[in-house]
C-alpha cells in the first residue's frame, strides 16, 4: 500500500481527535493509501514531545513553517486556533501540500477567499472539517432528502448550544478575542449549523441576526478565580471581543425559511447541535447528543399511524456503519473525523474532490459575515452584499 506523510499542526483538542483518526482510518476502512504519522507541530517542545508520543508522531516541530516547506510531508492537517488557518493554508498550498483544516475557515471572507483561491491555483486536494456531515444519521438524512422522502422543504430550525462559559470567572481564554477567533459561537457554533445546512437543505440567500456579549470582561489567563468585577479596568482583566450568543434568520435560495442560535450561555446544554427540518411530504429531527438517532415522519402514513418515529442509525446499510459494530453496538463523536480521514484518502488515490472544502468554507463565511453586517447595521443583509 502506497504511504503518505501527514504532518499536524497543532496539538490540543482537535490535534488528539484528528490524531485518533489518521491512525484509526486504515485499520477499520479500505483505503488505497496508508497515513504515516511524520511530524507533530505545536508550540511548546515539552508538550508537543509528550503528544507525539501518545499518538505515535515520529518527529516533532515547533516552527510550522518549517513544516510545510519539508519535501517529505504530503499532508498538513491544521489544528490551530482561527486566526493561523490563512496563513498555514496558503503557505502550505504553495508548497504543494494537500490541506485537511480544521472549521472555521477563517477570521472573516476575505480571507477564506484568499485560501480557497490559492489552494485552487496549487491544484491540491483541500478539505475543511466540517465533521458532523460524516455522521451517520445527518449523512442518512442527506439520503433520505435527495430521495424526496421529504418534498419540498419549508424550513429548517437549527439550534448549537454549549454552556462552558457561563461561570463570569472563566478566563479570558483565545475563543474570546475576535483577534483569534474572529468571532464566539457564531463562528464556532454557527459555523457548523450553516454548513449543515448548506449541505441538507441548500445556499441561503439573505440573512437577519442579532447578537450579544453577557460577560464583557474575564480575568486574564493564570490571574485565578474571584479577580473578575464587573467594569473593572484592572490589569488582571480584559475584554471579550466576541459574541456570546448569535441568532439569524435566513431565506434559502430555494425559498425555504432557517432559524439557527448559537450560545454559550445554554445552562445545561453541553454539545446540543440539534436541527428540525419540515417538508410537504414529511420531516427529520437530529440531535448530536443522540447521535446515533434520527427522527422521521412519514405524512404518506395514514393519519392515525402518523407521528415521529425513531431510526436508529446502526445497520450497515447506513452511511459508514459496515465498517464498524453490528446493529445497535453506537458509535461516537471521534468516528466522524474517522470518517472525514478515510474519505479524504480517497478522493487523494482517486485525484477527486471532497466536500465540504474551502470552497464550502468561504460560502458558509459569506453567511456568518452577512449576519454580522445584520447586526451591526440592524437590516436584513442579502448574502451577495458580502465580497
Amino acid at each position: 500500500m502506497k504511504e503518505v506523510n501527514v504532518a499536524i499542526i497543532g496539538t490540543k483538542f482537535m490535534g488528539k481527535a484528528h490524531s485518533n483518526a489518521w491512525l484509526g482510518a486504515p485499520r477499520f476502512f479500505q483505503v488505497g493509501l496508508k497515513p504515516v504519522l511524520k511530524v507533530a507541530c505545536g508550540q511548546d517542545p515539552k508538550g508537543t514531545k509528550e503528544f507525539a508520543d501518545n499518538w505515535g508522531w515520529q518527529e516533532v516541530e515547533t516552527d510550522w513553517k518549517r513544516v510545510v516547506e519539508r519535501p517529505d510531508v504530503d499532508i498538513i492537517d491544521v489544528c490551530t486556533p482561527t486566526y493561523l488557518h490563512k496563513e498555514i493554508v496558503i503557505a502550505a498550498a504553495q508548497n504543494g501540500k494537500q490541506i485537511f483544516c480544521e472549521k472555521p475557515i477563517a477570521l472573516n471572507y476575505a480571507e477564506a477567499k484568499e485560501m480557497y483561491e490559492a489552494a485552487e491555483k496549487a491544484g491540491v486536494l483541500h478539505y475543511l472539517n466540517h465533521n458532523y456531515r460524516r455522521t451517520p444519521a445527518i449523512a442518512f438524512a442527506k439520503s433520505l432528502i435527495e430521495r424526496g422522502k421529504l418534498g419540498q422543504i419549508f424550513h429548517w430550525r437549527g439550534t448549537y448550544l454549549q454552556d462552558w462559559i457561563t461561570d463570569p470567572n472563566f478566563p479570558l481564554t483565545w475563543h474570546l478575542q475576535k483577534k483569534y477567533a474572529g468571532a464566539g459561537p457564531h463562528y464556532d457554533l454557527n459555523s457548523h449549523s450553516v454548513d449543515l445546512a448548506r449541505y441538507l437543505i441548500g445556499d441561503v440567500d439573505s440573512v437577519a441576526a442579532m447578537m450579544k456579549t453577557f460577560v464583557t470582561e474575564r480575568p486574564l489567563p493564570g490571574a485565578g478565580a474571584g479577580t473578575f468585577k464587573s467594569g473593572s479596568t484592572s490589569a488582571e482583566t480584559g475584554q471579550v471581543t466576541v459574541d456570546d450568543a448569535a441568532f439569524m434568520v435566513v431565506e434559502f435560495a430555494n425559498g425555504a425559511l432557517g432559524a439557527f442560535e448559537s450560545s454559550r450561555f445554554a445552562s445545561g446544554r453541553k454539545n446540543y447541535n440539534y436541527f428540525e427540518i419540515y417538508g410537504s411530504k414529511g420531516s427529520l429531527i437530529f440531535n448530536l447528543e443522540r447521535m446515533n438517532e434520527l427522527q422521521y415522519l412519514n405524512l404518506e402514513d395514514p393519519a392515525d399511524e402518523q407521528g415521529f418515529r425513531t431510526i436508529l442509525v446502526t445497520n450497515a446499510t447506513h452511511p459508514y456503519v459496515a465498517a464498524w459494530w453490528p446493529p445497535g453496538h453506537i458509535i461516537g463523536y471521534e468516528h466522524g473525523f474517522t470518517h472525514a480521514v478515510v474519505d479524504f484518502l480517497n478522493a487523494l488515490e482517486k485525484g477527486t474532490k471532497i466536500t465540504p472544502n474551502l470552497y464550502d468554507g468561504l460560502k458558509d463565511m459569506q453567511v456568518l459575515e452577512a449576519a454580522i453586517i445584520s447586526a451591526r447595521e440592524g437590516r436584513k443583509v442579502t448574502v451577495s452584499e458580502v465580497k
